[in-house]
């Protein structure tokens, strides 16, 4: 095929779409489960939504006049993405129940080798990984996990058969995840403590319920509702200004959030516990309108101190106190900087692409090239990460981009594009350099956007989205070592 998709998440299926616009028809996308969805597929815990707006979160090309809320619920996400699926044609090119092991280039050939879990090979002259940074989970080293008789789960695996209801239960986790289930689950359960290792900064989400007459009317005007997603989308960006250095848009989104806690928090004991001891925007800065409240209710604590292991029965903390409980939940988040998880890449010289990054930590160039790697594309790679804004924005940027590699590279048959080592170090340097004195860097937290927690950033871009655009909108030639197919002709 000209070119392989792996996965089918918002990155794969939009990916899909553009490439199969530009006219190249022989495309296949490989996903491993019977369904497609990536995250909005795979999280299904109670409260799960989305935390940017809407009508921020779907692609430009295919508004979606019919949100139910400002902040769409992950069952609504999936719908929209099976719906893209169905109109632009893509069902028919997904390859379902394809766990992609191996990825390997044939430099004799000049395509890639990729080999499933049914060790089937297949073979694209082009891939595209679109296996997104958040399907992997995580879980803190907390001895004995072993040993508990109880109910154990992460909140990306939520045991649904598993009755709540006048249980006591231990959520390990205070972010993203964690703050949307766990207004869920307080009505139902007898007692819940809540772990927590560092107070979020949390802003009020204003989840607003979107009623039929504006549903009509977005539907009637489309460019109705495209004023609002740019209305918004500008919004955001000037609000990002907050990460680049301490300003006056960074004290206002501070005195939002404190104000937000301290007019849903009564209890002086509670305010100290949820108070952040860091800057606004080092780690995510997170949305909700009811989980302050819910740390109010009478069946509802929120532990800080540290859990030593667990036992038979519960937990036992660092300072020697048992606490029994039915379940423990884990609400701590997914592998981000780490890549071992995920399927071979052997590039020329028989490099192992992950494998070097969980040593040196990711780089590309423009977060969707790397040297050495041929005619591989990511989606969402290395530093094109947003700390506030919609990923969507940078991922169509990466399709622009994507299609016109793919495009260059059909008017020079039997040959391939290696980025340049020199240009890519140097990219990746200049990242660097305008990461150091963001928030990131200096705002005082250990986060997941920073390798182990503290150290190379290599999750965020460091910019404005449209800056980003800017440099995706079409490739450099120049920027490529392009080489020869050596073609053994048959006598």
């Amino acid at each position: 095929m000209e070119v392989a998709i792996i996965g089918s998440g918002f990155a794969g299926i939009g990916a899909a779409i553009r490439i199969k616009q530009a006219g190249i028809e022989s495309v296949k996308v490989f996903e491993r489960k019977k369904e497609l969805g990536g995250t909005w597929r795979d999280n299904t815990y109670p409260g799960c939504a989305c935390d940017i707006p809407s009508f921020l979160y779907s692609y430009s090309f295919e508004p979606n006049p019919e949100w139910s809320h400002s902040f769409s619920p992950h069952n609504e996400i999936l719908s929209y993405l099976k719906k893209c699926a169905t109109k632009y044609g893509i069902n028919k090119l997904i390859q379902f129940g394809t766990d992609i092991k191996l990825i390997r280039f044939k430099k004799d050939k000049g395509y890639w080798e990729i080999m499933d879990n049914n060790n089937k090979f297949y073979h694209a002259r082009s891939v595209i990984s679109c296996c997104g940074p958040l399907n992997e989970p995580v879980y803190p080293n907390i001895d004995g996990k072993e040993v508990f008789e109880g109910e154990l789960f992460h909140s990306l695996n939520w045991n649904h058969n598993y009755d709540l209801k006048n249980k006591k239960i231990a959520v390990i986790g205070t972010g993203a995840s964690a703050i949307q289930f766990v207004p869920e689950i307080a009505p139902l359960v007898k007692k819940l403590y809540v772990f927590q290792r560092t107070a979020p900064w949390i802003s009020p989400k204003n989840n607003e319920s979107i009623n039929q007459v504006s549903k009509n009317r977005f539907r009637k005007f489309p460019a109705y509702q495209k004023f609002w997603r740019e209305f918004i989308y500008w919004f955001l960006e000037i609000q990002g200004l907050s990460q680049y250095k301490d300003n006056k848009i960074r004290a206002w989104r501070k005195k939002v959030a404190t104000e937000h806690r301290k007019s849903q928090i009564k209890d002086d004991e509670l305010l100290k516990k949820t108070s952040p001891n860091y800057e606004i925007g080092c780690k995510r800065i997170l949305v909700s309108d009811n989980y302050y409240l819910t740390l109010e209710l009478e069946n509802v604590y929120l532990e800080t101190k540290r859990i030593k292991k667990f036992t038979n029965t519960g937990l036992q903390l660092k300072d020697g106190q048992l606490l029994d409980f039915d379940a423990v939940i884990f609400g701590t988040g997914f592998k981000a900087t780490t890549f071992g998880h995920i399927y071979d890449v052997i590039g020329l010289e028989n490099r192992n692409l992950f494998k070097e990054w969980d040593i040196t930590g990711a780089e590309a160039y423009k977060g969707i090239n790397v040297s050495g790697f041929p005619n591989l594309m990511l989606v969402v790679g290395p530093n094109t990460g947003l700390g506030h804004n919609s990923i969507i924005h940078m991922m169509e940027s990466q399709y622009n981009y994507i299609v016109d590699y793919l495009l260059n590279l059909k008017k020079q048959p039997n040959k391939y594009f290696d980025v340049n080592p020199e240009i890519q170090k140097k990219y990746n340097e200049n990242i660097q350099k305008r990461l150091e004195p963001m928030i990131w860097n200096t705002g005082g937290c250990k986060s997941y956007y920073l390798v182990n927690g503290k150290g190379k950033n290599t999750s965020i871009w460091p910019g404005s989205t449209m800056s980003y655009r800017k440099i995706t909108k079409k490739i450099i030639l120049n920027d490529f070592e392009i080489s020869k197919i050596k073609i053994e002709k048959s006598i």
